[in-house]
């Protein structure tokens, strides 16, 4: 049996993950972790009996602990809770399908503990790439991602070990604004923003996806993950989100992983890695699809993304400010406290301001996001 922990059990990628379970009954779930929904917790608790399961909540951790009373299984909260998940000790592999740098200490304990990691929380790389690849080399764990993008560039690379990168082409649907100049998103409602013409996702990466900040998050990512420069990085607008992503080689060649829209691909991908299981699911059918469309990023209206560049070449503690700066932005849009373009404006503003630090800790990571937080608080 393949014994794995989920942190974010409750959301996107977590409940994917559990249908990639479903369908395999050679896989054991040791512990869940969850925000507050309790009540899909429970329910993921009465299915496949973790021995444990984290609440950031403690009053709902508190309430679980009265649902589940007939169960034997154990509720922790907080971030020892989530820590504490991360490194069970019969757990090989742990999926961080966390939202967030939350999910940054939970990671670099599992990675302490022995702990493959399976990585969809893209934050981790993005604030601390440079203390994570090292560590995990230190500690001889793999990381393998889950993002559908950076698991294609993954996939195609196997067999070409030794091969140098040219160039990463890093595709991006262009989200539902695609086209649209900075006049025409003046007055864009969050529910215009959570319509992705092609994805199922949570709300923040949806709305990260519609700036196009997500794409800006996910080359800071690649940058770490396959040790390239951000300008090795190409991003390619590919409307259908067919093509996941490409590698092109010293040689010209150019390497694609495609497939239909769907997150479980690259989930069993990396639990399974390097084998392939069948997958239930829809499959391409190119007689049908008759062609593939590809564009240029407009980095002018979707600035988020010229930003994560710069953020990315110039590193140190830039990217945590970028990373920070656009959570609780796009957690402003989302309960209506700020407007649409005022996310790009809050992030630049932070960047602007920050004093960067060339190789900051854990600590000084954390205080980043901390002052960040301040910084945007008392704009109003």
């Amino acid at each position: 049996m393949k014994k794995i922990a989920i942190l974010g059990s409750t959301g996107s990628i977590g409940t994917q993950t559990l249908e990639v379970v479903r369908e395999n009954k050679d896989i054991e779930v040791l512990g869940l972790a969850a925000g507050k929904n309790i009540e899909l917790l429970e329910q993921q608790i009465r299915e496949f009996h973790p021995v444990c399961v984290a609440v950031w909540s403690e009053g709902k951790a508190e309430e679980l602990k009265v649902k589940i009373a007939d169960t034997d299984t154990r509720v922790v909260t907080g971030m020892e809770g989530l820590i504490e998940i991360a490194t069970l000790e019969k757990a090989e592999i742990l999926v961080t399908a966390i939202v967030g740098m939350i999910g940054l200490r939970p990671t670099i304990a599992a990675i302490q503990a022995g702990k493959d990691i399976a990585l969809a929380n893209k934050e981790t790389m993005v604030t601390a790439g440079h203390l994570i690849m090292p560590m995990a080399k230190e500690y001889n764990v793999r990381i393998l991602p889950v993002d559908s993008e950076h698991s294609a560039i993954f996939q195609s690379l196997q067999g070409n070990k030794g091969n140098p990168i040219h160039k990463i082409l890093l595709t991006a649907s262009g989200g539902p604004f695609r086209g649209k100049k900075e006049e025409d998103l003046l007055n864009i409602r969050v529910e215009d923003a959570l319509k992705h013409p092609n994805w199922s996702m949570g709300q923040k990466i949806t709305i990260d996806s519609s700036t196009m900040v997500n794409k800006g998050l996910e080359v800071i990512e690649a940058k770490w993950l396959f040790d390239v420069n951000v300008d090795q990085i190409q991003v390619v607008v590919q409307p259908q989100s067919v093509i996941h992503s490409m590698v092109e080689y010293e040689d010209g060649a150019v390497m694609a992983q495609l497939g239909t829209p769907d997150m479980k691909l690259p989930i069993q991908y990396a639990l399974y890695y390097p084998e392939r299981r069948y997958l239930p699911g829809d499959r391409l059918d190119f007689w049908e699809m008759g062609k593939l469309d590809f564009e240029k990023p407009d980095m002018e209206t979707f600035y988020g993304l010229k930003l994560a560049y710069k953020a990315g070449r110039e590193g140190g503690s830039l990217p945590t400010v970028l990373n920070a700066a656009n959570e609780l932005a796009v957690s402003k849009f989302l309960k209506r406290e700020v407007k649409y373009l005022e996310i790009m404006e809050i992030i630049e503003d932070c960047m602007n301001a920050h004093k960067n630090i060339a190789n900051p800790s854990l600590e000084q990571i954390l205080q980043t996001e901390a002052e960040t937080y301040e910084r945007i608080e008392s704009r109003r």
